[in-house]
């Protein structure tokens, strides 16, 4: 699979544009985002629907969860970027989140998210 090439500054904040709550990390060189659920077993469903569009595009995020937070990057290692490829999974992700009723989705920002209780 050919991947894609690294999108300039202005082609990846065009996109940024058009995905609310998606930010760069230039320290990561990726796009990132935290999203809210209303629980760990919400949480834990929306992962395993991104799993699974990430097989399909065999395109994996860095992630991690707790409770009923998951906080995603993306980036295409072998560009050392983000890439097409990237705005595409963000994208898909953020339609899987829709019907598990993520915050952020169309409500709070990620400050306004409560952190997750530490156990």
């Amino acid at each position: 699979m050919t991947r894609p090439k690294r999108l300039t500054e202005s082609e990846r904040d065009a996109a940024l544009a058009s995905l609310p709550g998606w930010t760069f990390n230039p320290g990561a060189r990726g796009i990132e985002r935290d999203f809210a659920f209303a629980d760990f077993a919400t949480a834990f469903a929306f992962m395993t629907q991104v799993a699974a569009i990430a097989e399909a595009m065999d395109h994996h995020p860095d992630w991690s969860n707790v409770w009923n937070r998951v906080a995603i990057l993306l980036t295409t290692h072998d560009a050392g970027n983000v890439t097409a490829l990237d705005i595409d999974m963000a994208r898909r992700i953020d339609t899987a989140a829709g019907p598990f009723g993520a915050a952020g989705q169309a409500g709070p920002g990620r400050d306004e998210i409560p952190p997750a209780p530490l156990r």
